[in-house]
């Protein structure tokens, strides 16, 4: 769909995304003890207030080391609720869990300053959502913490355990679900009643949807870099490490538009969701076009700084797209038993190779599979889209009874896709105009929520520590 009607559903996914996506920002408000003052720091008593004990105390006394280990010392205040440096701790904890990876200690800082950005926005939700006389009670932040130990495949209390072994803690993820909460039913109670979208609206899109109909459409997530021609070498290295740091495939381009670009979109992923190039600007449309699915681009510079542009999916408005074909598979997998040297491995993949490619057919699998101790594994509802891109392209020119080339690594043995049949996706469908409307009253729910939290961010008293 076109660009102008999908927006508003990325930014919904911004605001929207409940505690799964979620486990990725929001805050935790609470008092605390005042602030003690730096580790190792001395505090110095006057003489005039020390008062007389009996015991042998100097009169001009010096405190060394930590005055209480115990008192957690605030990062920020928002409107006098308190975020502490342990809250931003178990949430950057809990991200780490969330990602089921280890954060890279060189952006570790960054990742910490952009989580404490989260709990002072959630902060301000939570406040605002209060009120309007808006409470999430204890109930509905237990079934959703229910709802989230489910996903792991644990208990409530064995998500208690999990998250203090992660060093988390179950209120940092109930906060940030209370947080989610109140937002969200804030929005429903001030914000949709007041939103409208007339029929006249709903119809000029239909009717561009028609008129673009075969048009290619990108949908594409970009980092963006601010640069001055002062900054401009410094911040091209940065984005050459980072294209680099993408290419190693330890962690998904999602998670290093979070948290690098400078452009709003780092909310979502840097999701720009489907564009066409013509609304794309001239350096990065002519990048994507040359584009295949699944590749990285970058850094490209643009006005201001410089681009890095990752190709999720391309599509045709309105065209039934081959790679929406369902596929009827049987794949063949040989593993390598541990200790498996290279040579070894190349010398059986060539063998696998050699019977994958003699085959006649879907009927020949199982007894080419058990001439050469292979396993089968059949699936009938596969989409060529939800491929590996290398694969995609494969699977599009593959006919009825043909393998794919053998693909794998020596560590988890080698495999082959055999075609067994193919159903073809049926040409695109207009949408109705019901859900034109929806999609243009969630735009405009989201722009209105997104101009809100600038206002709230802008009348807060914010302390930082």
């Amino acid at each position: 769909m076109i660009h102008d009607v999908l927006k508003g559903a990325r930014a919904r996914r911004a605001i929207g995304a409940l505690v799964l996506t979620a486990i990725t920002g929001a805050a935790i408000a609470q008092t605390a003890p005042p602030p003690a003052s730096d580790a190792g720091a001395g505090q110095t008593v006057p003489d005039t207030t020390v008062p007389e004990t009996g015991l042998n105390i100097p009169t001009n006394l010096q405190i060394f080391g930590k005055v209480d280990p115990n008192v957690r010392k605030p990062t920020a205040i928002v409107n006098d609720s308190v975020i502490t440096g342990t809250d931003v701790d178990q949430r950057v904890a809990l991200i780490a869990v969330a990602n089921q990876t280890a954060i890279p200690e060189a952006q570790l800082d960054q990742v910490k300053l952009q989580v404490l950005r989260q709990l002072i926005d959630e902060t301000l939700q939570i406040q605002e959502a209060k009120s309007a006389d808006i409470t999430i009670t204890p109930d509905e932040i237990k079934q959703s913490l229910a709802g989230v130990s489910r996903r792991f495949n644990r208990t409530p209390e064995q998500m208690r355990v999990y998250l203090r072994e992660q060093g988390s803690s179950e209120r940092s993820l109930r906060r940030q679900i209370e947080g989610e909460l109140a937002w969200q039913r804030y929005l429903r109670k001030r914000v949709e009643p007041f939103v409208n979208v007339g029929d006249e609206e709903v119809k000029s899109i239909i009717e561009r949807l028609q008129a673009s109909q075969g048009t290619v459409e990108y949908n594409i997530k970009e980092i963006y870099l601010n640069a001055t021609p002062a900054t401009a070498a410094q911040v091209y290295a940065n984005a050459k490490q980072i294209v680099a740091e993408i290419q190693k495939g330890k962690q998904p381009f999602d998670y290093f538009a979070s948290q690098f670009s400078e452009a709003s979109t780092r909310a979502v992923g840097g999701d720009l969701g489907w564009v066409r190039a013509s609304t794309l600007p001239p350096e990065l449309a002519a990048a994507t076009e040359q584009m295949q699915v699944g590749q990285v681009a970058g850094p490209i510079e643009v006005a201001g700084g410089f681009s890095i542009v990752y190709l999720t999916d391309k599509r045709q408005v309105l065209t039934a797209d081959p790679r929406d074909a369902r596929l009827s598979l049987k794949q063949l997998t040989v593993r390598f038993p541990a200790g498996t040297t290279q040579a070894q491995a190349t010398t059986r993949t060539a063998a696998f190779a050699k019977a994958t490619t003699a085959l006649r057919g879907c009927g020949s699998v199982d007894a080419v599979a058990k001439s050469i101790g292979a396993e089968v594994v059949d699936n009938d509802t596969v989409r060529i889209r939800d491929l590996p891109p290398a694969l995609q392209e494969i699977m599009v020119k593959l006919r009825i009874g043909e393998s794919t080339p053998p693909f794998g690594s020596p560590t988890e043995g080698v495999r082959a896709l055999v075609l067994c049949g193919r159903e073809d996706p049926k040409t695109g469908v207009l949408p109705g105009a019901s859900q034109v409307q929806n999609q243009l009253e969630q735009a405009r729910v989201n722009l209105r929520a997104q101009q809100k939290l600038r206002d709230l961010r802008r009348d807060a008293i914010v302390e930082y520590r």
